[in-house]
């Protein structure tokens, strides 16, 4: 680690040379370790010795600090079960996206409660804790203290778990996301071309009934022999989706929208990027798309509705309920049901085809681009 001593006498602490600015200037970074990750924060193009370089220089020190190494927790405490907890094989074995909802929760329970004694914590405590919370993030926060407290029992640090004591709030009875519509797709159709990259983040989720999350990982290298089959990431299940016509059966609705969309696309490993050419941050991506439909004049709905219009869709073309599960990589009966509880029951009871445009039985290929 360099320390270059400034006119004034003054060590300039963590300054890491690497290359050379296009002014010729060296290239700094201010660098330092936490928890055994490296981050490195570039400095500008200026001298060492520059009124500039001083100035962003003591930012970064002001920034350092709020990076400080967490300190070692006191044995018996709620912050060293917490700790335990997020180190675990158990909590390791959690969909990457449940881990990021639980570990957010886990340092939250450890901010608010963390110098408590473990043995001290009760059922009433945790009911305190909700007290002031809406239903919904109330319940949020009693599924991260039940993971924990089934943990810290299983464990053996605490001898009873005080979380089994306490019920969910009552909410609103809700269908979760809001289907889209056949009306809903063909307006969000004419709104964005076919070379946007909205539209074709769109036709991709449609056609291969993958959330915006999964979505932003597809890319060419999943297709094989006219399927693309990918793993979920919320649950880990594999889905199988037919990638060209000739794969397809009759209840698999077929168009060339994804098609164009592809080639007015760069190649890319992945197929949803940002506008430098990125891969698109799945934690962004959906707030993003649902942008696309305000603009587009489709206020409430967003990415997830998608799959539930495609899983309604397949249920009045005639897909079985585990054909249903496998294209969408449901774990189970009851969520392929409840997926497709907005299937047209008139269409379902006569048996008429559920799209009735003239797309309907065009032969695609999609290439492998």
């Amino acid at each position: 680690m360099r320390r270059i001593v400034q006119k004034t006498g003054v060590r300039l602490k963590n300054l890491w040379p690497k290359g050379h600015h296009p002014s010729g200037n060296v290239r700094y970074y201010y660098r330092f370790k936490t928890g055994g990750k490296v981050t490195r924060w570039p400095l500008p193009d200026a001298a060492p010795d520059s009124a500039m370089f001083l100035k962003a220089h003591a930012s970064c020190v002001e920034q350092h600090k709020g990076h400080a190494p967490r300190q070692k927790p006191i044995a018996g405490t709620i912050s060293a079960a917490c700790h335990a907890y997020l180190a675990s094989d158990t909590f390791m074995a959690l969909a990457p996206s449940t881990r990021d909802a639980w570990r957010r929760q886990v340092r939250a329970i450890e901010a608010d409660y963390g110098t408590g004694s473990l043995n001290t914590l009760r059922a009433q405590h945790i009911r305190q804790d909700l007290s002031d919370r809406a239903p919904h993030p109330a319940n949020a926060r009693l599924k991260a203290w039940r993971s924990l407290g089934r943990f810290w029992l299983e464990s053996g640090l605490i001898a009873d778990d005080p979380a089994l004591a306490v019920r969910k709030r009552k909410t609103p009875k809700s269908d979760g996301f809001t289907p889209w519509g056949r009306d809903d797709v063909a307006k969000f159709r004419a709104f964005w071309p076919h070379d946007t990259p909205q539209r074709l983040a769109f036709e991709l989720m449609h056609r291969s009934c993958a959330s915006i999350k999964d979505a932003c990982g597809l890319g060419r290298g999943m297709v094989r022999d006219g399927w693309l089959t990918y793993a979920r990431g919320k649950s880990g299940s594999e889905a199988a989706v037919p990638w060209q016509a000739s794969a397809a059966p009759h209840w698999f609705e077929w168009s060339d929208h994804l098609d164009r969309c592809l080639r007015n696309s760069p190649r890319h490993m992945t197929w949803i990027i940002t506008a430098s050419g990125a891969t698109r941050s799945p934690k962004a991506a959906a707030q993003w798309f649902s942008a696309a439909c305000r603009k587009a004049g489709l206020t409430g709905l967003s990415a997830h509705g998608i799959r539930k219009h495609r899983a309604a869709v397949f249920k009045e073309n005639g897909a079985t309920e585990e054909q249903r599960m496998a294209i969408l990589g449901h774990d189970s009966a009851s969520e392929a049901t409840r997926y497709s509880k907005s299937a047209d029951l008139k269409k379902i009871i006569t048996g008429t085809q559920g799209d009735t445009s003239p797309e309907q039985g065009v032969t695609l290929v999609i290439k492998n681009k």
